[in-house]
């Protein structure tokens, strides 16, 4: 592109420094020099042109691939985030069964803890009934053998 600019600017360069023809706005120029220029602006030109168009498809795919990329990367995102929502919603679930579970435990616990002193107060109570009944028949044959 910078060679067809120059060339341009040569062109501009020859037809402002060109031969007025006295009492006219007309010029006297080199038509071997200036068609020379107009060739070596169309020789570079097509290469110019065909750079250019490269250049632009070569954006056009890297701006797809980046919009491809950031895409995968959202949709790489999202799925984390859900994910991550996944597992603190387990995680909390978790904590609650276990919460329940501690509680169920320690009221199965107190339950059998009352269960055990009530069943050995009565069994103490027997025993004690027991005692007394036997206390009694000693106490009773002690007496008769005195």
């Amino acid at each position: 592109m910078n060679e067809v600019l120059s060339l341009l600017d040569e062109l501009e360069d020859i037809l402002d420094k060109g031969n007025g023809l006295p009492f006219t706005s007309k010029c006297l120029y080199d038509k071997e020099e200036l068609l020379s220029i107009i060739r070596d602006i169309k020789i570079k030109l097509p290469d110019e042109i065909k750079q250019a168009k490269w250049v632009k498809e070569e954006r056009q795919r890297i701006l797809l691939d980046a919009q491809k990329e950031a895409g995968e990367i959202v949709k790489e995102a999202e799925s984390r985030i859900i994910s991550m929502i996944d597992e603190h919603e387990i995680t909390r679930k978790a904590y609650e069964q276990k919460a329940a579970i501690i509680d169920s435990a320690n009221a199965m616990a107190r339950e059998i803890s009352q269960g055990t002193k009530e069943y050995a107060d009565e069994i103490l109570a027997k025993i004690e009934e027991a005692l007394a009944t036997n206390l009694e028949i000693v106490q009773s044959n002690r007496r008769e053998l005195r």
